[in-house]
């Protein structure tokens, strides 16, 4: 149901006035239309009706219609040339008010008091609204990370309202509620701005995301950062001492390569001089043998002569 009936019963056969039953909800800085009707008797005259918006709570006068024109000298002054009703429709009943130009300070209750014979009144509610800004994110710090380390993620968002519900989320989509802090600071308008901080331990390949969300306006904003591996990258120091212990290691190598070849061509070389010696006693034996069956014929054909 888009209008409520509200009638009171203060007098009897009251006229039934007609507003809606939701907050109307205005964008900060444009114009907004605050709705209200009564159904006129067929011989009605403009000149029979009394019109009055005012503050609910406070009474203050935001615009009067009377005698057939409009009774602006006790109106507030920040309403001043920013009001005005539908005069081509007030013959039909509808007294509905224009607010021109929207400030956060409107938002509330607004009555509408309406007599023509009888009279009564009925109350609308006034919710304004402003769209946050895209949310921007950084890294802090931004490079010379590595897994395990300490870094914070920052989500902006601003000029928007009412309070913004922030959430933070990962890769995985499981909504991240520790180690964050957030604050929300109106500004001259009365305009938030968001800053929502994350702490994380560094993880490679992996992304925060924050959504902004405006529940009045139904609105969700989103960004997020990803942390990769150009963002791993070891300190200065660290990196000279890598450096410096894979050329030792690479020394090392290159020393123990050039000795296990020296020990191999000089255990070759024994080998070779030991062949050669076992060749040489060999090639000694076979004439000293040949000398001694020499002998032994000679002195066998001695032995024969003289048998003779």
């Amino acid at each position: 149901m888009f209008f409520l009936l509200l009638v009171l019963g203060v007098l009897a056969g009251a006229m039934e006035i007609q507003v809606p039953d939701e907050p109307v909800v205005a964008l900060f800085g444009q114009d907004a239309t605050l709705r209200c009707s009564f159904s006129p008797e067929a011989n009605f005259s403009l000149d029979d009706l009394s019109l009055i918006w005012q503050l609910t709570d406070t009474k203050r006068l935001v615009h009067r219609f009377s005698g057939g024109r409009d009774q602006l000298e006790d109106q507030g002054r920040v309403y001043t040339n920013r009001t005005s009703l539908f005069y081509d429709q007030l013959p039909q009943g509808n007294v509905s008010l224009l607010l021109r130009r929207v400030e956060i300070a409107d938002e509330g209750s607004f009555t509408c008091f309406v007599r023509v014979r009888d009279y009564n009144s009925a109350a609308v509610t006034l919710q304004v609204a402003a769209p946050y800004s895209k949310p921007s994110v950084h890294l802090e710090p931004s490079k010379d990370l590595k897994p395990g380390d300490l870094a914070f993620v920052t989500c902006h968002a601003s000029r928007g309202y009412p309070e913004a519900s922030v959430l933070w989320q990962d890769s995985r989509g499981s909504n991240i509620t520790e180690n964050i802090t957030t604050s929300q600071v109106a500004n001259e308008e009365g305009l938030f701005d968001v800053h929502s901080v994350l702490q994380v331990l560094v993880e490679p390949s992996i992304t925060y995301s924050c959504l902004v969300q405006n529940l009045v306006l139904q609105q969700h904003g989103h960004a997020s950062v990803t942390i990769t591996g150009q963002h791993l990258a070891f300190p200065a120091a660290a990196l000279w001492v890598t450096v410096g212990l894979a050329i030792c290691v690479l020394g090392l190598l290159v020393v123990l390569a050039y000795v296990c070849h020296k020990k191999i061509r000089e255990s070759c070389e024994e080998e070779e001089e030991n062949a050669g010696t076992e060749e040489q006693d060999e090639e000694g034996e076979e004439p000293k043998t040949a000398l001694q069956l020499l002998k032994s014929a000679e002195s066998k054909e001695d032995n024969e002569q003289e048998i003779d």
